[in-house]
């Protein structure tokens, strides 16, 4: 009876460790999309007045409600088409970007307080470079339980971003509580994809072993009595782990967890 129990523990064990290589093996080919994070080359903040940036086409600015590029007869693309005329770009604060296509550059254009333009290009030396995301061994036990409970009304919070003097605001639709240690913690959560939950955190290994400035992990939905699953071995960095041209946000206040999360991404091998 021994035996059975032990090779049906040991299937269990063999497939959730290769569900976590094959997330791992996904997540890898995501961050080497030429035009992705890994692309990012330079970052400009725009100003009021026109201006040409090195190897860029036209001009660029800013005023308080959008960003403008006018190609000044440059080759250039946007959603397809070319750009014969100026074009005016009215972004949501910290939300997603739209790019402009020169040559073999994608040109971002994004609001985060102002607005900036990024450069992602293929020929990246960090993307040149990348070799992958160093990471804790999968193991079962930072699967936890918790519970999702929602506020009443979604509260907007107001975080740091690695880039100083720079803010994010989102919207906080509740907490997820959950045991570790005999303790509970309390984790604000942010709205994700497909229902889901986002959470920003730091944990005792900040900074030791992984990424100083925050980690993010992706919860799924939560179930109809609110319980939600916290897969710590999907914990993964930030793009402003492996690129000084990002942007992100830092946890909200009180999302330090006050114990080593051994699990998830380490800190990059562009920043060891």
């Amino acid at each position: 009876m021994r035996c059975t129990v032990s090779g049906v523990e040991q299937e269990r064990a063999t497939g959730f460790a290769q569900r976590w290589r094959e997330w791992q093996a996904d997540r890898v080919s995501s961050l080497a999309d030429p035009y992705g994070w890994l692309a990012l080359v330079s970052l400009d903040w725009l100003g009021d007045q026109p201006k040409a940036y090195p190897g860029l086409p036209g001009l660029w600015w800013q005023d308080d409600d959008a960003a403008y590029f006018d190609p000044q007869g440059a080759e250039a693309r946007y959603e397809g088409a070319p750009v014969r005329e100026r074009l005016r770009f009215e972004l949501v604060q910290s939300g997603a970007g739209t790019r402009v296509v020169a040559g073999d550059v994608e040109i971002e254009v994004a609001r985060r307080g102002g607005y900036l333009i990024r450069v992602h290009d293929p020929k990246a030396p960090v993307l040149a470079a990348f070799r992958g995301v160093p990471a804790y061994e999968p193991a079962e036990e930072w699967v936890l339980t918790g519970s999702y409970e929602p506020f009443d009304e979604p509260r907007p919070t107001t975080v740091g971003a690695v880039v100083e003097g720079l803010t994010h605001v989102y919207s906080a639709p509740g907490v997820v509580r959950f045991r570790h240690g005999g303790e509970e913690h309390a984790l604000t959560a942010f709205n994700g994809v497909n229902g889901g939950l986002s959470i920003l955190f730091t944990d005792a290994t900040s900074g030791v072993t992984t990424y100083a400035a925050n980690r993010s992990l992706s919860v799924p939905p939560p179930a109809a009595d609110g319980s939600v699953v916290l897969d710590f071995n999907r914990a993964e960095n930030l793009p402003c782990a492996f690129t000084d041209f990002a942007t992100c946000p830092l946890p909200p206040e009180g999302n330090r967890l006050p114990f080593a999360v051994e699990a998830g991404e380490r800190t990059p091998y562009e920043r060891a």
